[in-house]
């Protein structure tokens, strides 16, 4: 397992980009429409992949600053053993889904005791080890 990206919320996507961008972020990628809201991929010149992910709801818009921790993403190996391991030790793990329909790309999430919540990825095989430009391409 490894530790993928971080998900930021954000209340101004427009405004937390050209903030990111300023300290030397890119846009390597955009997701207009997802389960979380709008999303921006950022990485820096010298990542080999994706470091940040700014989440911004359009539903929520007004009613929150954005500030905090959206989500914390982490690589697993095999959904499948990961899961039945979470949950054997009683941990709450979502039912794993595919954001592109396959069967070898998964996502599942879990929540820690103070309402963090932690997306799974079990990336297809041959997929580098982190988002990348390519992921939009």
């Amino acid at each position: 397992m490894s530790t993928l990206h971080v998900g930021l919320r954000v209340a101004d996507p427009d405004r937390a980009v050209a903030f990111y961008t300023a300290v030397g972020y890119e846009v390597v990628g955009r997701v207009p429409e997802s389960p979380a809201g709008q999303l921006t991929m950022l990485e820096l010149p010298d990542d080999e992949f994706v470091s940040v992910e700014l989440v911004f709801d359009p539903a929520e818009a007004g009613r929150h600053r954005g500030t905090g921790l959206d989500h914390l993403v982490v690589q697993v190996d095999s959904m499948d053993a990961t899961v039945a391991d979470l949950r054997a030790k009683g941990l709450d793990v979502a039912d794993p889904g595919s954001p592109d329909g396959s069967a070898d790309f998964l996502t599942s999430w879990i929540t820690d005791p103070d309402g963090n919540r932690i997306e799974l990825v079990q990336w297809p095989p041959g997929h580098p080890d982190g988002l990348t430009a390519a992921d939009w391409s």
